[in-house]
């Protein structure tokens, strides 16, 4: 993407009602004032609210928020340009559950308040295979006792990606810290009883592995 599109998404970010832009000072203060309001002040509702972190383009935010129109879906990610897609396809398609912060996950304590959130999607993540960025993977210890803290007890997340690395790491992890596994799938188009937002919603670029006959695998967990 050429710099005069980043700049011109960038700009056209900050005229949607639909994305949000919290300074990095505002969430390292704690003086971010929707922290803790997301439903009374953006949503106008008290659905449940429903994560998507580094949402990419926002495909499954859109597409989660379309299949449920009775809860509340926000897809984060510090990539601006990436999500302008998907905010943008929820104005012009008057998706009111749809919305979209710019901040790095590793702030979402600063974004959301103890047990605000009802559940966390993490959809195709880097998997972070280097010994060396495994602080970076966003299923390892230190970023689950995050969500853990946003999370409403009995919070469900969910792990979809095409990373048989990613998939096994997790799993182990979660079975090494004593964590609830609900349910594993590692190849969720080829096997049967697959649930159907895991299937029935697809992001750009899963398609493009889906073309390649990659195995798309899911995991869907506990952290209490």
């Amino acid at each position: 993407m050429g710099s005069k599109n980043k700049l011109k998404r960038f700009k056209e970010n900050e005229t949607f009602h639909n994305v949000y832009q919290p300074s990095r000072e505002e969430l390292v203060d704690a003086t971010y004032k929707l922290k803790g309001n997301w439903r009374n002040e953006v949503f106008k509702n008290n659905n449940p609210l429903i994560l998507e972190l580094g949402c990419g383009k926002g495909e499954y935010t859109v597409g989660l928020a379309k299949r449920y129109p009775n809860k509340n879906f926000i897809g984060i990610d510090i990539k601006g340009a990436r999500f302008w897609r998907g905010a943008k396809t929820a104005i012009e398609e008057d998706i009111p559950n749809a919305a979209f912060i710019r901040t790095q996950i590793e702030l979402i304590e600063s974004v959301f308040e103890e047990n605000e959130v009802d559940e966390i999607w993490i959809t195709f993540p880097d998997p972070q295979i280097k010994y060396q960025r495994t602080k970076h993977r966003m299923t390892n210890l230190q970023f689950l006792e995050r969500y853990k803290k946003v999370l409403k007890p009995n919070g469900l997340m969910h792990l979809k990606t095409d990373s048989e690395f990613m998939h096994g790491y997790t799993l182990g992890l979660l079975h090494g810290a004593g964590y609830e596994v609900l349910y594993a799938n590692h190849n969720v188009y080829k096997l049967e009883g697959s649930p159907e937002d895991v299937t029935e919603i697809q992001t750009f670029y899963e398609n493009q592995y889906l073309d390649k006959d990659k195995a798309i695998t899911y995991i869907r967990f506990k952290i209490n």
